[in-house]
């Protein structure tokens, strides 16, 4: 039996567990949760009676080495999340790598996922796909995230996008997308294997319009399209270049944008050199070019 086996849990429905995910938390010395109130619930209906201590954000690098020395000793430990899949968007990753650094067995029970579910229902492209979990709460450094994901767009990336988020936030995610990314195709999957699930499809504005006046309710999932195949305008062309550039030669990453945009690359590779003079002179002397 490994040391530690990360668990899959139900999103929802408690009859979405495996029987060997009931296996791997009745035979562990301790089941490690988010809650252990939350993971009560699971446990009794299995009929699992095995002891659980919690591990969470606030308290993970704290217990890391005792658990480690446990482990070592011979002790096997279970981890569960709240809900789904662990270490996505949840607690448990410093706590595996410390175990991967001790040489330590690990294993998983694969099993539900809200992402991965609700990218399947929502009708979009379902690979290549981007998870990116939580933005930021604050609408200025969400919309700052969603132009970094459209900076990566037109330095070439092509992928659904998927995102968690709270009920509460979720007109103002939808509005500050549509803000920064445009018309796309959405869809927000709301209490998913649920007695209430609730898969919502449109564009962004569209969404944004429903949920500023029927507040969502429950775990939300939202997915949004690729971006569509377009014309580069210059503003856009500098946005790409100073990403690329940030991690890539001129010439490299001229050749990536080039590529992403459909520009000539002369004019591309000409306008990368000039925003990499004025790039070196912000760096020299902290004025913009």
């Amino acid at each position: 039996m490994p040391a530690l086996v990360l668990v899959s849990t139900p999103i929802g429905n408690l009859q979405d567990f495996s029987p060997r995910a009931k296996e791997a938390l009745a035979g562990a010395d301790v089941v490690l949760c988010e809650d252990t109130r939350t993971s009560a619930t699971l446990l009794r209906a299995h009929g699992i009676a095995t002891r659980t201590q919690a591990l969470h954000e606030h308290n993970e690098q704290s217990r890391i080495a005792g658990l480690i020395d446990s482990m070592r000793e011979g002790k096997h430990y279970a981890l569960i999340s709240d809900a789904g899949t662990p270490l996505v968007s949840d607690p448990g990753y410093r706590l595996v790598r410390a175990a991967i650094e001790a040489g330590l067995k690990i294993s998983g029970i694969p099993g539900p996922n809200a992402a991965l579910l609700a990218l399947t229902l929502s009708g979009l492209p379902p690979h290549p796909f981007m998870f990116t979990g939580f933005l930021p709460p604050k609408s200025g450094a969400r919309q700052a995230a969603f132009q970094t994901l459209r900076a990566a767009e037109m330095a070439g990336l092509s992928a659904t996008h998927v995102f968690y988020e709270a009920p509460h936030r979720t007109a103002e995610f939808l509005a500050d997308a549509a803000t920064v990314l445009g018309p796309r195709q959405a869809a927000v999957c709301r209490e998913l294997t649920k007695y209430f699930e609730e898969i919502r499809r449109g564009t962004l504005d569209e969404l944004a319009t429903h949920y500023a006046t029927n507040q969502a309710r429950g775990e939300i999932c939202i997915i949004i399209a690729p971006a569509p195949a377009e014309a580069a305008t210059s503003a856009d062309l500098d946005t790409a270049l100073r990403t690329a550039l940030s991690s890539m030669s001129v010439k490299d990453a001229a050749a990536a944008v080039a590529t992403a945009t459909g520009l000539p690359k002369k004019q591309v590779y000409q306008r990368a050199l000039a925003l990499s003079g004025e790039l070196g002179r912000e760096a020299k002397d902290g004025t913009p070019g």
